[in-house]
């Protein structure tokens, strides 16, 4: 805990945008093993179902991010493996909320040994610990209680089935002092447009209801703040207001044209996001159609569900992605068992070397798909690594009919030879999320590394730069589908560097097209240069800022 101008201030790690006061809403804690009972054995197994079929009724009512994760959660909860060492363990002698919390336990030991992409479950499943337990115990849920006003969340961690019971129109911002800022929870609260700062020191050390001021482009939370504050949320808030009316296409001050899109998981999704002022779908997350299945869908409810995205932008520009499963997503009729780091094992794209029938599937109903609507999908497959795969891909992909192709640019090797992988496609889009992570060899969810991965590192503007510079030369579009696109001064830089399109959350939309407004290409070619020029991530901001116009800083609170 610091000090600044006399009142204690949190500082964390910022994501979003958004300066609000609001009181303390504090998160019901894991509940306790007693000493002596815990449970009914027999109540084990259905106490094992009740919480999948509760995570999974939240997951088909959610969209998005939201949906994704909360269908992986439920698929824990569903886990053979897990509830078999619970019920040998009841079978020992251990009472069943022992045996829960004791298997979980275990595997969250495992899941953090391994890094990566299934150190990121290990909020899931400690929150499917706790719900398993307290439905054991006859308890309250964990979470966030009902809310009556509009509050401030605050928790350890939040996971996605704790975010899905939130009253969005009752939450002001959420901080944790867990997490990371491309963890579960900061990727669902941007889905959201809900100013979010994840580890946040000495949080959960405040009383519910104590006023505090989050402010998530500074990572600060500022106790009891004042008037001088107050008036700043004020500020800030009737300026996101009057940004929203703005619904002119993206375009830099000199009018050079940069489309501004959605991220999207679902067709509901795609009715929110077409009702809004975008240009399209940058990032169309098919897994989410996946998610929380047995078995894969057919090729007939494939067609219908890409039918309804395409419908809902008619005649404009939606960019697919392939299934991205694997890692963090995995999929119980696809994960390999044993993968000993899955974040470099078999996920995205590689997954066409076990189980080629999914992509061509896939591939086929989108094809319907573009036939049905006459809306021509732009088709791009996840964790291409190689000129080679992008080439297999483009051959798949136009052979089942696919007019437009193109690949993710999230591995360094494929950043370095963009222009060879460009000369297969017709496109590609910068995953700047997994970029990060894998070109800083650093754990999306270790908090203590969120400078590595910052998106301002230069190492990671380098290869953004060489791959839009492979663009450039080779005259095809090279957009950016990351949460880096949703920071409006850094699509500035991106611009810069030579960027044709922005994808994120629909509410980021409004901030990004008023920051670009306000610049010259020219103007955003110099701040390009001067963040590839930095030493590190801090400097690199701080030297780009000190060219955003004074007006842009002060009207979008950076």
């Amino acid at each position: 805990m610091s000090v600044d101008a006399g009142r204690r201030t949190l500082v964390g790690v910022g994501v979003g945008r958004g300066l609000v006061v609001g009181p303390v809403a504090k998160a019901y804690p894991s509940p306790v093993i007693p000493a002596q009972g815990g449970g009914d054995p027999a109540q084990l197994g259905p106490a094992f179902d009740q919480v999948a079929s509760s995570l999974e009724s939240r997951a088909r009512a959610a969209t998005g991010a939201l949906a994704a994760v909360l269908g992986a959660t439920a698929q824990m909860a569903a886990d053979p493996a897990l509830r078999a060492e619970a019920e040998q363990r009841v079978a020992a002698g251990e009472t069943p909320a022992e045996a829960v919390d004791r298997a979980i336990a275990r595997f969250v030991d495992m899941f953090t040994a391994a890094g990566g992409a299934l150190a990121e479950r290990v909020t899931d499943l400690r929150s499917v610990r706790d719900r398993v337990v307290a439905v054991l115990l006859d308890l309250d849920e964990p979470g966030v209680p009902p809310l009556t006003e509009p509050s401030v969340v605050v928790a350890a961690d939040l996971a996605p089935a704790d975010t899905a019971e939130l009253d969005v129109r009752q939450v002001l911002a959420i901080v944790t002092e867990r997490g990371g800022p491309t963890g579960h929870t900061a990727i669902i609260a941007g889905q959201l447009g809900i100013p979010c700062i994840v580890r946040t020191t000495g949080i959960m050390d405040l009383e519910p209801g104590t006023e505090v001021a989050v402010d998530a482009v500074a990572g600060t939370v500022t106790l009891d703040p004042g008037p001088e504050i107050r008036e700043q949320s004020r500020a800030r808030r009737a300026a996101a207001t009057a940004l929203e009316s703005d619904t002119a296409p993206g375009a830099t001050a000199d009018g050079h044209a940069v489309k501004l899109m959605a991220n999207i998981g679902t067709g509901k999704d795609a009715d929110r996001a077409s009702a809004v002022p975008t240009e399209g779908v940058g990032l169309f997350r098919t897994e989410v159609l996946y998610l929380g299945r047995a078995t894969a869908p057919s090729q007939a409810e494939q067609v219908t569900e890409y039918s309804r995205v395409l419908q809902a932008f008619a005649g404009g520009k939606v960019v697919v992605r392939t299934l991205d499963a694997g890692a963090d997503k995995p999929l119980p009729f696809v994960t390999q068992a044993g993968e000993e780091n899955p974040a470099l094992g078999v996920r995205g794209y590689r997954l066409v070397r076990s189980h080629p029938e999914l992509l061509d599937t896939q591939l086929q109903a989108l094809a319907r798909a573009q036939t049905e609507t006459g809306t021509t999908p732009w088709v791009m497959a996840p964790m291409v690594t190689t000129p080679a795969e992008a080439r297999d891909f483009a051959s798949r992909a136009r052979a089942a009919g696919i007019a437009i192709v193109g690949v993710m640019i999230e591995v360094p090797a494929a950043a370095l030879r963009a222009r060879e992988i460009l000369a297969e496609v017709d496109f590609v889009s910068l995953g700047t999320n997994d970029l990060a992570q894998y070109t800083m060899a650093s754990d999306r969810l270790r908090g203590e590394l969120a400078d590595l991965l910052d998106p301002w590192q230069p190492a990671v503007l380098d290869l953004v730069d060489s791959t839009a510079r492979a663009g450039l030369r080779a005259r095809k579009p090279v957009g950016v589908c990351g949460e880096s696109a949703s920071d409006p001064v850094l699509a500035l830089v991106l611009v810069g560097l030579g960027v044709t399109s922005l994808s994120m959350s629909v509410g980021a939309i409004p901030a990004v097209r008023y920051a670009l407004r306000h610049h010259t290409s020219a103007e955003c070619a110099t701040m390009a240069a001067a963040a590839l020029a930095a030493q590190s991530a801090g400097e690199g901001r701080a030297a780009v800022l000190a060219l955003v116009h004074p007006e842009v800083r002060e009207t979008l609170g950076v």
